[in-house]
């Protein structure tokens, strides 16, 4: 190996989710931030090797000698499935611990996602990691190899004498520099899952157009990573869009924050409506009109997920979600996307502003023209989210315990989402002493 040169190995576990409260799916999905971080950690004249564990189920044995065989100097491992799921991440990090203990005893040991965002001094103690990476690893991973860590955007890490180093930083990448991925080598054939898909036959797998958010909704977990909002160039999506559809797949759902903001977002559609590709996407209704509803179904939108929140313009002010229209413009937006989009559902979240009988007929209403509404579900406080900043304050070594613990014994008697584990267990017992 070249003088300089190091390897990296870029690990997506096995994802497990039992006794958890998360809310997400728990299907395989392209780990995309692990794909962009190969890309740059390989412009840098490094090597790389990526295991996708969870899409080939691999058990960490079997990684394991994957990892020793190839023998890296820096093991990265995300503390939550892919960036779609950052935002509602499983609050323990049970699985990140049994593959950190399990893998690379030798080597620099990476934590990157929601965890090491947010409360980087507790990652690094619970998962026995060196390193954890604050905000988008995307770029950072690869400076590891050839910058003085406390130089490194968001970088967190302890020295040789246990001294903890904790950057105030976040990383935050640059999206016009962000090329299509090389997925060449990448197993997208054993992808089935197509997400928020719930009719039909396909393929499907994961994109991201634009990262980011501008608005500052309360109950939304981005803040410490994907906080800007930033686009992607056109032409670099539609080069993965082809390249996908070359290998089978059908269906691509956009992770995006926030889908449908800006006027490249439209660029992007009319090039997507060239293609044979059905698409999925989670946005806001009161980012479209009816032209753009339009657009958007030739653009073979097959599954549209949107953030209402509440029925009333009152709950909507107390989440700060900004909403520019009222109920009932909404509603009318939402029932004419479902006469172009076979697909259309809207998310509720549980507010004390709501009455449940204007609930249920607003539900029954929108239902009624084919529009799936949601059981308000209620609110975990993740850490470094505008609701933990208001709950408790400043996120601190103990912030996913006390969120966790505040979310149980609220909602424990109330009732969790339908998609959740109804008896979930304390954070303690999910993970292992420490």
């Amino acid at each position: 190996m070249a003088p300089g040169r190091k390897k990296f190995a870029l690990i997506n576990p096995d994802w497990t989710f039992d006794g958890s409260t998360y809310f997400g799916c728990h299907d395989p999905h392209v780990p995309l931030e692990l794909l962009y971080a190969r890309e740059q950690v390989r412009t840098a004249g490094h090597d790389a090797l990526l295991i996708d564990a969870h899409i080939n189920k691999y058990p960490l044995e079997c990684v394991r000698e994957k990892v020793d065989a190839f023998a890296p100097d820096y093991l990265i491992i995300p503390t939550a499935p892919t960036y779609l799921f950052w935002r509602c991440p499983p609050p323990e990090l049970r699985v990140p611990q049994e593959w950190f203990a399990g893998i690379g005893g030798y080597a620099v040991k990476v934590a990157v996602g929601p965890h090491a965002s947010a409360t980087p001094s507790a990652t690094m103690r619970k998962t026995g990691c060196d390193v954890a990476l604050r905000g988008e690893p995307d770029f950072t991973i690869a400076q590891l190899a050839s910058k003085p860590w406390a130089e490194i955007d968001g970088c967190c890490y302890r020295d040789g004498n246990g001294a903890e180093h904790i950057s105030a930083s976040l990383g935050v990448a640059d999206m016009k520099e962000v090329r299509a991925l090389d997925l060449s080598d990448y197993p997208i054939e054993s992808h089935s899952h197509r997400h928020h898909v719930f009719h039909g036959a396909g393929r499907g797998a994961e994109l991201e157009f634009a990262r980011g958010c501008p608005w500052a909704c309360t109950f939304c977990n981005k803040t410490l990573f994907r906080n800007q909002y930033r686009e992607r160039e056109v032409g670099e999506v539609l080069r993965e869009v082809d390249a996908l559809s070359s290998r089978g797949v059908d269906y691509i759902y956009f992770i995006d924050e926030i889908f449908g903001v800006g006027k490249n977002v439209l660029r992007l559609l009319e090039g997507v409506a060239e293609r044979k590709v059905t698409i999925g996407l989670q946005t806001r209704i009161d980012l479209w009109n009816e032209e753009t509803l339009d657009l958007l179904g030739n653009a073979h939108c097959v599954s549209m997920e949107c953030g209402i929140e509440s029925v009333t313009d009152a709950g909507r002010d107390a989440l700060n979600k900004n909403c520019r229209i009222d109920t009932d413009r909404l509603s009318q937006l939402l029932i004419y996307a479902k006469q172009r989009i076979p697909w259309v559902q809207a998310n509720l979240i549980l507010n004390k502003h709501d009455d449940r009988e204007v609930i249920r007929a607003w539900q029954s209403r929108l239902k009624a023209q084919g529009v799936w509404v949601s059981e308000p579900v209620p609110m975990f406080a993740y850490p470094g989210s505008p609701l933990y900043m208001q709950t408790f304050g400043v996120p601190d070594e103990h912030a996913w315990e006390r969120a966790h613990a505040h979310y149980r014994a609220q909602f424990g008697d109330k009732g969790y989402s339908d998609i959740q584990e109804q008896q979930p267990a304390e954070l303690a017992t999910l993970e292992r002493a420490v």
